[in-house]
Formats: structure tokens, C-alpha cells, sequence
């Protein structure tokens, strides 16, 4: 998984200023949904690379997390549950 500092790192990139062949496209992401949760976020995490983006098609989209105690990891973890 990702630590806080580098999170923000990814967090802080421009969508501007980011270069489109380092974005992985949601259609070649796989989640094998019989693995354990932890299992699946570590291969979420290993397949898009930089978890504030993601392109679709052509278009790039940043995610974005509203501010608040929970963590981008809780996030996830509460998204991989539900796959």
C-alpha cells in the first residue's frame, strides 16, 4: 500500500501536467473479487500505479476524496469490499 507522503505526492500532481501513457485505463484493470480484501488491494494498487487517476478511453480523471478523518486507505479498503 501507499504511505501518507506518498499519497499526497500523487494527490498534489497537476491533471494538466501528468503524462497520459503513465495513466492506466480502467478497462485493463482486473479485480479478482475471490480474493481476500487485502489481497485485492495490493493488486489494485499494484496494476493502476498512481490511485488519483485513471484515463477512460481518452480522458484522464482525477479522483478525488473529500477531507475528512477517514483515510484514502479506508476508502479503498471499503471499496474492495464491495467488489
Amino acid at each position: 500500500m501507499f504511505d501518507q507522503a506518498t499519497l499526497q505526492q500523487m494527490k498534489d500532481i497537476d491533471i494538466n501536467t501528468i503524462d497520459p501513457d503513465t495513466v492506466v485505463d480502467a478497462s485493463e484493470i482486473n479485480i479478482d473479487i475471490n480474493l481476500p480484501v487485502p489481497e485485492r488491494m495490493a493488486s489494485y494498487a499494484q496494476q493502476i500505479g498512481n490511485p488519483y487517476f485513471i484515463k477512460v478511453g481518452k480522458v484522464i480523471v482525477k479522483m478525488n476524496h473529500p477531507d475528512t478523518t477517514t483515510t484514502a486507505n479506508d476508502c479503498f479498503e471499503r471499496y474492495m469490499k464491495t467488489c
